[in-house]
């Protein structure tokens, strides 16, 4: 029996979201650019020979079974027909409802460590392909590098992004992603760009086409957005409730973040290239 893995769950960032469509079927064509920086939730995930697969750590309003990293050992497990089973626990540390990809990464986590725990040889595409049936932003977090995205977020494209330190503020309430792509007043006819005009256009150019609706519907983050934009450029990081600012160095961040937590949860955190998880494997 192979040893347990204690793993990094990484958050990410949308530098820009852009909503250029929306297909048949109500989902949205994006144009977005995702980063990863070094906050995480951490997962230990141990083998077990019965085959069943069991969190130890319920999560607030989400049942046993509904939970993406229960799911993702589901759907690996039944994919690969492998007799194996998991124990799975959690350190939550990213909100739920903030944007920064915490179920999607916990799923991805899954997905590559029990791979590599239960000796499946599945490959990064698989996975990907596999984790794209839990939610659009699986698949990043499997790929695990800073990557353009079109599509729902599924087409991804390796890039290389400059790595400010982030001021990160959760203003404390969590947001409803479908009830935000839904809202008649979101804009879905951006003109889409090419990835290297974006990537040339760089950040007073980016901007995030969710963020008009959710400051609308939910006004703590207007709040918060309008507070944090007097300090540094800032946005929403997909459909929130999460706000960044970008800063060159991290005193300076510190510098606005100890302001910011006087009046919500803060973060400073360093933008990466190469996911946390990929690290700890050695994937790269």
């Amino acid at each position: 029996m192979n040893a347990p893995l204690i793993l990094p769950a990484p958050a990410k960032l949308n530098r820009m979201l852009h909503i250029v469509g929306r297909r048949e079927d109500g989902f949205h064509c994006l144009q977005t650019l995702f980063q990863f920086i070094d906050l995480s939730d951490q997962l230990t995930l141990a083998s077990r020979n019965d085959g069943k697969i069991y969190l130890t750590d319920e999560v607030s309003g989400v049942s046993h079974d509904d939970n993406l990293i229960v799911r993702a050992a589901r759907l690996l497990q039944r994919h690969s027909g492998t007799p194996l089973g998991a124990t799975l626990s959690i350190e939550k540390q990213l909100p739920m409802g903030g944007g920064l990809g915490g179920g999607s990464s916990n799923a991805a986590t899954v997905l590559v460590g029990l791979n590599q725990l239960w000796q499946l040889d599945l490959s990064q595409h698989d996975l990907a392909h596999l984790g794209l049936q839990l939610g659009a932003d699986v698949p990043v977090f499997v790929h695990g590098h800073s990557a353009w995205a079109e599509g729902v977020g599924e087409q991804l494209t390796t890039v290389t992004l400059d790595t400010p330190w982030f001021v990160i503020i959760h203003p404390g309430i969590s947001v409803s992603t479908p009830s935000v792509f839904q809202d008649p007043q979101l804009t879905r006819d951006s003109r889409p760009i090419t990835m290297a005009r974006a990537l040339q256009g760089g950040a007073p150019e980016w901007r995030n086409d969710c963020e008009a609706v959710v400051k609308e519907r939910y006004p703590p983050i207007a709040e918060a957005l309008n507070w944090l934009t007097q300090h540094a450029p800032s946005r929403l990081t997909g459909t929130g409730a999460c706000l960044f600012a970008e800063f060159e160095t991290r005193q300076a961040a510190q510098a606005t973040a100890s302001l910011a937590r006087q009046r919500w949860p803060t973060w400073v955190a360093r933008g990466l290239n190469t996911s946390p998880l990929h690290d700890a494997l050695g994937y790269l």
